[in-house]
């Protein structure tokens, strides 16, 4: 039997469902591969296993019109053709996320994407009351783009098992598992069997579920392919097993618009790993990937090589703990790349520095990043513990759920503020202003200027730009998420800014109505 809609829509995914080989691993020991031919492209696919007998095919086509496809391979003895139409995009459809101007980010009709990511480790390997929860919260929030794991995380305040593992095999017994036990589990894997050749489609098939739920969201999901927080082996699996799970995750969720490949979570923490692994992953990757989508590598104490050409995006975490987001404009010469604070401490109050800044510190990073010309996601680490040993506490950061912090409506308000600059651009940094944090667009004519002053707390600000262009200035709180207008202006002026922390100031060119 063979399965596929007749119509779908421009960059959504298009899915063929067809019976095949079963005797054997069929995982491992067929491969399907589909050509999909358009008025104006043509592209081949990897196909997957989904187990019970069937194998599919996804696709996104990225033009509208009357497409024709042809699937083979081993999988099966006769070749299977057929076409389906494509329709014009709707609703939250606005195609795949890609670099515009060297430093920032669109979507693939043109509008703007600015990047507000949040940080979700293990939401997916949670219930699925909780997956649900994290799902709403996302609704009542700002974030488009959501960073989360593959392979389940072993780390504190989250050492369960997961509801399902992506192998078939038996993990280690974590029935003494705590806090002061951590680390043994983590180097200690004997106990683990898996078979690296066969995968677990349920445990797949959760995440296609929720890959969709964001797709159709709008909210971009960060796919985080390993990691070191470990204690079931999947962190050390070895080259020839690494490479099949990753051309198998390349093949099931490409074809979704909205998926990042992460390689790493701190990479240089995957102690099993050189970084010929990790150039070696991220080049099948881009040699699988027929749609080139967003690539990265996040760090621990050392940035990866972000000229690499696979390399989409710098994908930074602060290193230190007083200064992160204020290095953007460096980065971002640096590697000629859109510059994305994945991680930059966590709001919240935890034991741990990285986890338990202020909900003003947090805020005041995000903007750091933007008048810096990046993008900055955010993190929540409050502790909410289900008893005394604090082992079971759910925190957003790893579990999702409910988010109790101040900064994700100041986020919000910022987003609104980006969202109003002339011509759908991102801000580029000027470094001239040496006592407050100033941008302008990249396209200067635009006669736009943000004046961002941190911490500092400057009763009035004396500005000028030339004599005869008029400029309309409005004071922003960025705390208070108040913006007032201030009127009218050319020359010199005088702004009165208040004397408050955390102030901003916005210029921009009169518009005149017609």
């Amino acid at each position: 039997m063979n399965q596929y809609t007749k119509t779908v829509e421009k960059w959504n995914v298009f899915e063929i469902r067809t019976q095949g080989r079963t005797d054997g691993n069929p995982f491992a020991d067929y491969e399907v591969w589909a050509t999909f031919t358009g008025s104006n492209e043509q592209k081949t696919v990897r196909g997957f296993y989904d187990g019970d007998g069937e194998y599919v095919v996804r696709f996104m086509p990225s033009y509208e019109g009357t497409y024709t496809f042809e699937i083979s391979g081993s999988y099966a003895d006769k070749k299977l053709a057929g076409e389906f139409l494509v329709t014009a995009p709707t609703g939250n459809n606005h195609g795949p996320v890609h670099v515009e101007n060297t430093y920032h980010l669109k979507y693939a009709d043109g509008s703007s994407y600015y990047s507000l990511g949040t940080t979700c480790y293990a939401w997916v390997h949670q219930t699925n009351e909780m997956q649900e929860q994290t799902l709403q919260t996302l609704d009542e929030n700002a974030f488009n783009k959501i960073r989360f794991c593959m392979f389940p995380k072993h780390y504190d305040y989250n050492y369960e098992d997961p509801i399902t593992f992506p192998y078939v095999g038996t993990p280690c017994d974590n029935s003494r598992l705590n806090r002061s036990t951590m680390f043994e589990y983590m180097e200690d894997k004997s106990s683990n069997h898996w078979d690296f050749k066969v995968f677990n489609p349920e445990h797949f098939k959760r995440f296609d579920k929720r890959i969709e739920q964001l797709m159709e969201r709008n909210i971009q999901a960060d796919l985080i392919l390993f990691h070191p927080y470990d204690r079931w082996g999947f962190d050390g699996m070895g080259a020839e097993y690494d490479d099949f799970y990753v051309s198998y995750v390349v093949a099931r969720y490409g074809a979704y618009r909205n998926i990042w490949w992460s390689l790493a979570n701190e990479y240089d923490y995957v102690k099993t790993k050189t970084i010929e692994d990790w150039d070696r992953i991220g080049e099948l990757i881009h040699k699988e990937d027929p749609y080139k989508r967003m690539c990265s590598v996040h760090n621990g104490p050392a940035f990866y090589d972000f000229s690499r050409e696979w390399i989409t995006h710098c994908s930074c975490q602060g290193t230190d703990r007083y200064k992160a987001t204020e290095l953007t404009a460096e980065i971002r010469q640096k590697y000629g790349k859109p510059v994305v604070w994945d991680e930059i401490l966590y709001e919240g109050n935890i034991d741990l520095g990285w986890g338990n800044i202020g909900p003003e510190e947090m805020t005041r990073r995000f903007w750091e990043a933007t008048m810096r010309g990046g993008y900055a996601g955010h993190g929540e680490t409050y502790l909410f513990a289900a008893d005394e040993t604090m082992d079971y506490a759910k925190l957003w950061w790893s579990h999702g759920g409910v988010l109790y912090g101040e900064s994700p409506k100041r986020i919000a308000f910022l987003y609104d503020i980006l969202k109003d600059i002339p011509g759908g651009q991102g801000l580029r940094f000027l470094p001239q202003y040496w006592d407050a944090v100033a941008a302008t667009t990249e396209d200067e004519s635009k006669e736009f200027y943000l004046f961002y002053f941190t911490y500092l707390r400057p009763l009035y600000r004396d500005m000028y730009f030339d004599d005869t262009t008029e400029y309309e200035v409005d004071v922003i709180d960025t705390w208070n998420m108040e913006i007032v207008p201030r009127g009218t202006f050319k020359g010199k002026f005088r702004i009165l800014v208040g004397g408050k922390p955390y102030m901003a100031i916005r210029v921009r060119k009169r518009r005149i109505n017609k």
